[in-house]
């Protein structure tokens, strides 16, 4: 099973790049974030044209999620115990056997702040139940943008991002928690290229200057672990004219 992630930073704007990358590419999932979208002019017909059914949760001008996948989706959820959010952030579903929630995780916008401590708190309790999903679904993956850079490793320069926003030392542990659900980042688990981002801000250059940050995860199961043949970081799409300031993150599983 070939499972991706993408922000694509406006479903309306990106659409064609999102069809353009599902021809190529052929995911059987494809977890997206920020949509931006309301539910009722989200793409059906055209991702339907395309071969890929959609279960979604969107909202105007912000946030929103959505899981395109080659099968149908069941057992949908948009809104988890305990977490009272109009924020359209999370999304899971179960397909093929495999339990998969993507998140668009708070950004947090600076550290100290009203928004960063309701990040930290929504980590909290969107870890909770993913507690209960861990011990219900063997086969499980919660990927998506976490905004959260979980090592220095995955920052193009350490030095300048200190411990700020996306890598202060609460939001690494807050990943971390979820980590030890039983969940490994599969990026990690073969050799990589350094510096290997999957956003790059459009200001002064990032992408070309590779001034990036990884924030986009894919974290699986041991079960599905055992199986993982590949991670990549696709960075094709960001080369695109009016890309998304992300790029797809993909990773293989063994039937």
């Amino acid at each position: 099973m070939k499972i991706a992630t993408w922000n694509v930073n406006s479903l309306r704007v990106r659409l064609p790049h999102v069809l353009q990358w599902l021809a190529a590419a052929q995911p059987d999932v494809l977890a997206i974030q920020e949509t931006k979208t309301v539910d009722e002019q989200f793409p059906v017909a055209e991702l339907e044209a395309a071969g890929y059914s959609a279960v979604f949760a969107g909202q105007k001008t912000y946030n929103g999620v959505a899981i395109l996948s080659k099968s149908p989706a069941t057992e949908v959820v948009t809104d988890i115990p305990g977490l009272d959010d109009p924020q359209r952030r999370i999304l899971a579903a179960t397909l093929d056997g495999v339990r998969v929630v993507n998140l668009y995780v708070v950004n947090g916008a600076e550290v100290g702040s009203d928004k960063y401590a309701y990040k930290l708190d929504w980590l909290a309790k969107v870890t909770a139940w993913l507690q209960q999903q861990a011990a219900a679904y063997p086969k499980l993956v919660v990927l998506g943008d976490f905004n959260i850079a979980p090592q220095d490793r995955d920052v193009h320069d350490p030095v300048a991002w200190g411990e700020g926003i996306l890598c202060s030392p609460s939001e690494r542990a807050a990943l971390q928690t979820i980590q030890a659900l039983g969940l490994q980042d599969t990026f990690r688990l073969f050799e990589q290229a350094e510096k290997s981002f999957s956003w790059w801000d459009y200001r002064a250059g990032g992408f070309r200057r590779n001034h990036g940050l990884r924030i986009d995860l894919i974290l699986a199961s041991q079960a599905l672990v055992a199986v993982c043949q590949s991670c990549v970081i696709e960075r094709e799409p960001r080369t695109w004219e009016k890309p998304s300031d992300h790029t797809p993150v993909v990773a293989v599983f063994a039937e």
